[in-house]
């Protein structure tokens, strides 16, 4: 006899008595199901031509911009994520569909002249078939769509895992979605572990965001089957501020890169390092950013910093500040939320754990570096690799050192958060697996390339 789904509860961190949806989980065999369906429906979908993939994903994109307010308030109940960073990130998913629906349009190959005698040189890109795609909860309509929608561009159909933390969310991103598109094409399968195993079990090519233990596990299995696999993990993130920056600009941007969102982006800023004579400077103007950022009810317009995503993430953050006394803190509200006040702590020892470990939280250690060379040894130190800020009024000595820098990306003069969702985005060491995300470099992920040669009979 088959055990029935185990059920599970989403809640708003900012209220947990507030169940936002309640589901069950759908099982393996249903997964395995749900594959094979859109094995199915995969040559169909890619043969029905470039105009019907570009004419799908264009309408994708306008029925995410009609439903705009309605996405941006689901995101703010369910995951807690403070209503001016939903509104936008609704509009980048927008944005996101938009830009993927000129891709059908574009090369899939190249012609070359043969090495000696007549005929051609083919090459051409195919879709692999069948994307299995696990997304965490902290970008919950983002990045499901710049997976999705190359996956979807380039020919292949999609199934979507989705963090039972943003269940909601990939439910009514996957109506507006399946309107758009034939039956099967895009498939939504509820669940946790069980089913994120059975997808990557069954699927022809898979791409996962989320921590880099899950992360490791996922490469591992996709390796053993011999599929294509992307993993997008973990974050240990720096800023780098040089004595000629502009403090008080490079605080308010690294403050909101380590509270922003109570910290739960894998690009927030973890470690600010100052160079110099910007450290007395920099700790000062950090505190005074910090105390006056707005922390409160993710549902306020003004709201930078909102709840955790639940209780146990809640717990971890307090046991990282053990035994710790910050010098720069905000305020956590009094409620029934999950909320923790963001922090700077500085003086740890080396072998600290918030040096090796993400905390995933409003938390960040300031650290002293003696010049640009010493700042860049200090952020390659950990095991991650995923961004790096760097803050100067002048650019001559960064540009000299950017490349030394072990990070996937690096962003000067702004914060370690954001990102261009038409160029590729990835980290290097324990931050990523496989080829980068998102712009053409995800086109090129989710197809196969093939070399065809062509002589006269």
């Amino acid at each position: 006899m088959t055990a029935a789904p185990t059920p599970f509860v989403s809640r708003n961190p900012a209220d947990p008595a507030d169940i936002v949806t309640q589901a069950a989980a759908v099982g393996a065999p249903a997964v395995a199901a749900a594959v094979e369906r859109a094995r199915a429906a995969q040559p169909g979908w890619l043969g029905g031509g470039a105009a019907a993939r570009s004419s799908a994903l264009s309408a994708i994109a306008a029925a995410v911009e009609t439903a705009a307010g309605e996405l941006a308030h689901l995101a703010v109940r369910e995951v807690g994520k403070p209503l001016a960073e939903a509104r936008a990130e609704v509009a980048r998913t927008a944005a996101i569909w938009r830009y993927y629906a000129q891709a059908p349009y574009e090369p899939t190959g190249a012609v070359h002249e043969s090495a000696a005698g007549p005929g051609l040189l083919l090459t051409r890109r195919r879709p692999h078939g069948v994307a299995g795609l696990i997304t965490p909860w902290n970008f919950p309509l983002a990045i499901p769509a710049w997976k999705a929608a190359p996956a979807l561009a380039a020919g292949n159909t999609v199934v979507l895992k989705p963090a039972p933390e943003a269940t909601a969310c990939a439910l009514r991103l996957a109506e507006l979605v399946r309107q758009a598109l034939p039956e099967d094409v895009f498939t939504v399968v509820p669940g946790g572990s069980e089913e994120g195993e059975a997808l990557l079990s069954t699927a022809d090519v898979l791409s996962f965001t989320g921590s880099t233990a899950v992360g490791t596990a996922v490469v591992r299995t996709a390796t053993a089957r011999g599929v294509p696999v992307q993993a997008e993990m973990g974050g240990l993130n720096a800023a780098i501020v040089l004595p000629d920056a502009d403090i008080e600009r490079a605080a308010g941007h690294i403050a909101a890169a380590i509270a922003g969102y109570a910290g739960q982006k894998c690009t927030a800023t973890s470690r600010v390092i100052a160079v110099g004579a910007a450290l007395g400077p920099l700790r000062e103007a950090l505190a005074e950013a910090l105390r006056t950022l707005a922390v409160g009810d993710p549902a306020d317009p003004a709201t930078v910093c909102g709840p955790l995503i639940g209780e146990r993430a809640r717990d971890r953050y307090a046991k990282a500040l053990e035994g710790l006394s910050p010098f720069a803190a905000g305020t956590a509200p009094d409620g029934p939320g999950w909320y923790a006040a963001p922090a700077v702590v500085e003086k740890i020892p080396h072998d600290h754990h918030l040096l090796r470990e993400e905390v995933f939280g409003p938390l960040a250690v300031l650290l002293p570096a003696d010049d640009l060379a010493d700042a860049v040894r200090i952020t390659n130190s950990v095991p991650y690799g995923l961004v790096t800020s760097v803050h100067t009024a002048g650019l001559d000595a960064v540009l000299h050192g950017l490349d030394h820098l072990d990070t996937g990306m690096v962003r000067v003069n702004a914060p370690s958060t954001g990102v261009d969702f038409h160029l590729p985005f990835g980290g290097a060491k324990a931050s990523g697996h496989g080829p980068r995300e998102q712009g053409r470099a995800a086109l090129e992920f989710y197809t196969a390339s093939r070399t065809y040669t062509l002589t006269p009979p």
